[in-house]
């Protein structure tokens, strides 16, 4: 009986293994250009690719629009964010929570903008002249 415990010790072990290693989270990353222009009204348009540590990649498009008190206009080329608490490079695509305080001079801009468990802090810097507060959300969704 010692023996058959031992053997289903050895076998099972591999398999907790692995179904423990797939409930982790993944680890994922954002490339990103955008551009912004706001009036009292916000807009932010721009594109970019997630790649995740198991390989797989999703070109997404970017949109932004929130209301506040905000003047101007800027870019953000070569833009880099970073996922939490992912499950799968599905969960990427939908619809996070953005509160933005600007500065007056965009030479930098960092922020976390959040949808449920998920979390995605970005950070790029920038060219252009806005001020103001906003709220809003930003959209990722897959681009074709």
């Amino acid at each position: 009986m010692k023996n058959y415990l031992i053997a289903f010790l050895l076998l099972a072990a591999p398999l907790a293994a692995t179904s423990a290693h797939a409930s982790e989270d993944l680890s994922c990353k954002l490339r990103f250009d955008l551009s912004s222009w706001s009036l009292i009204y916000k807009h932010v348009s721009g594109h970019g690719v997630v790649t995740c540590n198991n390989g797989q990649s999703m070109k997404v498009k970017l949109e932004a629009r929130g209301g506040g008190l905000s003047i101007g206009s800027s870019q953000v080329d070569d833009g880099h964010g970073d996922f939490t608490a992912l499950r799968s490079i599905a969960d990427v695509p939908g619809t996070y929570a953005d509160l933005n305080a600007h500065t007056v001079l965009k030479a930098g801009d960092a922020q976390v903008l959040t949808k449920g468990p998920v979390s995605l802090a970005i950070a790029g810097v920038g060219h252009g002249v806005e001020m103001g507060i906003t709220v809003g959300e930003l959209t990722i969704s897959k681009d074709e």
